[in-house]
Parts: structure tokens; sequence; C-alpha cells
């Protein structure tokens, strides 16, 4: 009984994922028609878009809208958490157990650095724009990285990256 509910459970989270990334995808467009509303629409925006798994999303281009606007380094911090939050699907999809790319060279190199330095990955994926981060949150959550430490890495790292993103907007703008 127990392991029908763990079934499920896998089943309904990697669902759940699909679900957000096709909507996030599906209403980009309308997403970045928010940066008028501030702090809030930065938060929104980089939750929602990065909520998906591999599908470009408009983050940058709100934080770019409001760095120039707003505090830019509170603009990268909640652009960050709402990032964050957002990429707990790629975690939660790892944590259901679906290693769909598990077979990849690529995902190998990952998994094996992750094993030794998993916080130093997370960061560094986060902060740096790249199309593999999804791949480092699935691996955390298939590694069962705790989901504090997995959230922690990702704020700082994603923290950063927009920060310095809006200090630049900020700067160009002035």
């Amino acid at each position: 009984m127990a392991n029908n509910w763990k079934v499920a459970s896998r089943v309904v989270a990697l669902l759940l994922v699909v679900a957000i990334t096709v909507g996030v995808f599906a209403g980009r467009k309308e997403l970045e028609r928010l940066a008028v509303y501030g702090y809030p629409a930065v938060f929104l925006v980089s939750l929602l878009g990065n909520a998906t798994l591999v599908l470009p999303a408009p983050s940058f281009a709100i934080v770019l809208l409001t760095g120039g606007v707003l505090n830019p380094v509170w603009v990268g911090l909640v652009a960050g958490l709402g990032a964050t939050l957002g990429e707990m699907t790629g975690y939660l999809a790892g944590l259901s157990g679906q290693g769909v790319i598990e077979q990849r060279r690529l995902f190998q190199d990952i998994q094996r650095a992750m094993a030794k330095s998993g916080l130093l990955v997370i960061f560094g994926l986060a902060a740096v724009p790249n199309p593999f981060f999804d791949m480092g949150g699935i691996i955390a959550g298939m590694l069962r990285m705790p989901t504090w430490k997995f959230f922690l890495a990702c704020w700082f790292g994603k923290s950063l990256r927009f920060g310095l993103l809006a200090l630049l907007s900020a700067v160009t703008l002035a």
C-alpha cells in the first residue's frame, strides 16, 4: 500500500511539473506585461518563469525592465527568491525518481560533481545563465539533497545573477 502512494505521488509531481511548464510557456507574453507592478511582478514572473523545465521564460526581461527603476539589490533578491521557488519543480521532478536523462554523459558528470560538492554545483549553476540548471535541480532531488540546502544554494546563486543584471540595468539607464 505504501508503495502505491509513493508511485502515485511521483506521478502527480511529474504531471504538476509538466502542467506548469506548458502553462507558463503558453502565457509568457502576458507575464512580460506585469513589469509595471513592481516587486510583486518581479517575484511572480521569476517564480513562473523558472517553474518551467527547459523552456525559456521572461525572467531576464523583467529584471532588466525593473532594475533601472526599482532598487536593483531588492530586484535581485526578489527575483532570486521567485526563481528559486520556481526551480523547485526540477527538484521535485528529481524527487519523483523520474530519471529520464540518466544515461547521458553530461548527467553523469553533473551527478558525480554534485555527490562531491552539491551546494557549490547548485550555486554555480544558479549564478551563471546556462541550460543545465534544470538538470542540476533534477539531480539534487534524485540525490535527496536536503530541500533547505538546495533552496539556499539556488537562492544565493539566482540572487547574485539577477542582482548583477539589475545593477547593469540601473547603471545603463542612469
